[in-house]
């Protein structure tokens, strides 16, 4: 699990209705995993809204209702109205003549947006203020009326952080493997290193093929069923006798032959061969064997080593892989053992987790496979072809354990006192700017617009804390 990644999991204050685009405007309740499109054009992908259904989990979810004195609603209206009569052309109309019916008239639907944005955001956040809980996600309308003269209503629900114990997590322990390197992975990775290096060479004896040796062919084959079609051909095709990925029929009628000599081979491809053309057929193949060539590894000693880097000695080239694969199994055992420990917690403490912060996690996830699909080059055409509701399924469980881990690394941060300092702060987005090429300042003033500053420090915060735990395990 990326517990580390980016992750738009809600701070603790939680949400706040701003205006009606995040209340009125809200979609009502539907089927989750619609299939949406998508364009990647290029390389680039830009970010893009999923609206998947806003199902919410009824173990965390409140209900308000708001209502508004009449008296309130009619004098928004008229202060609303005077203002769009004060600045809007109409004509046949002198700026600001305009009667207040004409005005209510054509700009209907501005006013009553207006109208709400005045009234509602403030009381509803001072409702749920005094419910005591934290919202999360964006608020769904499931009643509303306002007209001029008459009471505003408004009915919301809305998911929240839910409370819950963390008493005696300290004592929550997973096994923690070692992540020394041991002699045998070592000579594993020389071995992968060597086989890299390997040459193939002619074979200057005159001699019959045998196991590990390299066939150089000419080959026609004909594929039963199908003697209308074009032949399979090849020239100067390479085949390892007995390898792993040659066809065992080649290989049984080719050890033993020399250069020159002509053979027949019937060949009974597997229903599951990566060709799909040759999957489940026979072929029958007339082949030439032109020469035998034979893969010869180099020695391994300090030429080997300079050949590969910036090594003086052979001694110098093992220190070096062992430390490489000591970092990388460092990494993988301590990522491992922190999914461990996370599962762990979660199951020592089980909470309903809003189902809000699940789905946008999901888009996370989806947001990030998309764009390294886009990154390797696949076409626009093909990503909108993607079953997203299969997608966002396949996600769901993935996507619900790290929410569940975040939401216990923030309450662990905070039983911790665990901060961020503005020093870890800075070094972040120094290294951010590097890596996205743009200008610390511009980086900044964009993530505080957008709202990414909260959340590295955020990401940041849940880093040490796992860290933290982590360090804490018994050897």
């Amino acid at each position: 699990m990326a517990i580390l990644s980016e992750a738009p999991v809600e701070r603790p204050e939680g949400k706040t209705l701003s205006s009606t685009s995040t209340l009125e405007d809200n979609p009502q309740p539907e089927t989750t995993g619609a299939a949406h499109d998508h364009d990647h054009e290029g390389h680039t992908h830009e970010p893009h809204t999923h609206e998947h259904g806003p199902v919410l989990n009824p173990e965390c979810t409140r209900e308000l209702n708001i209502d508004v004195p009449a008296e309130d609603v009619s004098k928004t209206y008229r202060r609303v109205s005077g203002n769009y009569r004060k600045y809007a052309r109409i004509p046949g109309f002198r700026p600001g003549k305009a009667p207040e019916s004409v005005i209510q008239r054509k700009f209907a639907a501005e006013i009553r947006k207006e109208v709400i944005d005045s009234l509602l955001p403030e009381r509803f956040n001072k409702a749920v203020s005094e419910l005591g809980v934290r919202p999360v996600g964006q608020p769904q309308v499931t009643e509303l009326s306002v007209d001029e003269g008459k009471p505003l209503h408004v009915k919301a629900v809305f998911e929240y952080l839910p409370d819950f114990s963390i008493d005696g997590y300290q004592s929550v322990t997973v096994a923690k493997p070692s992540a020394e390197v041991t002699d045998e992975e070592l000579q594993q990775e020389i071995e992968r290193l060597r086989e890299s290096g390997a040459t193939i060479e002619p074979v200057e004896e005159e001699r019959a093929l045998v196991d590990g040796d390299w066939a150089q062919i000419s080959y026609k084959g004909q594929i039963e069923g199908e003697e209308a079609a074009a032949p399979i051909e090849g020239q100067d095709s390479m085949v390892e006798i007995g390898g792993k990925q040659t066809v065992q029929a080649f290989s049984d009628v080719l050890r033993g032959a020399k250069p020159g000599q002509e053979m027949k081979a019937e060949v009974v491809y597997p229903a599951d061969y990566a060709e799909p053309r040759l999957a489940g057929k026979t072929v029958a193949y007339e082949l030439t064997v032109k020469s035998i060539k034979k893969r010869t590894l180099p020695e391994l000693n300090d030429d080997f080593a300079k050949e590969l880097g910036n090594y003086e000695t052979y001694a110098e080239l093992e220190n070096g892989v062992r430390q490489y694969l000591g970092s990388r199994k460092q990494r993988t055992v301590e990522n491992e053992t922190k999914d461990r420990l996370f599962a762990a917690l979660a199951e020592r403490f089980p909470f309903p987790v809003p189902e809000s912060l699940v789905q946008e996690q999901i888009d996370a996830r989806l947001e990030r496979g998309l764009r390294a699909l886009a990154a390797q080059g696949m076409p626009p055409d093909q990503m909108r072809k993607m079953d997203f509701g299969r997608l966002r399924a396949a996600q769901r469980e993935s996507a619900l354990a790290e929410v569940k881990s975040f939401l216990l690394l923030d309450r662990i941060a905070q039983q911790e006192n665990i901060t961020v300092s503005d020093e870890e702060m800075d070094h972040e987005l120094q290294m951010a700017a590097l890596q996205s090429r743009e200008p610390l300042d511009a980086l900044k003033v964009r993530l505080t617009q957008d709202g990414g500053l909260a959340r590295i420090r955020e990401q940041l915060r849940r880093e040490k804390t796992a860290n933290l735990l982590y360090e804490r395990l018994p050897a």
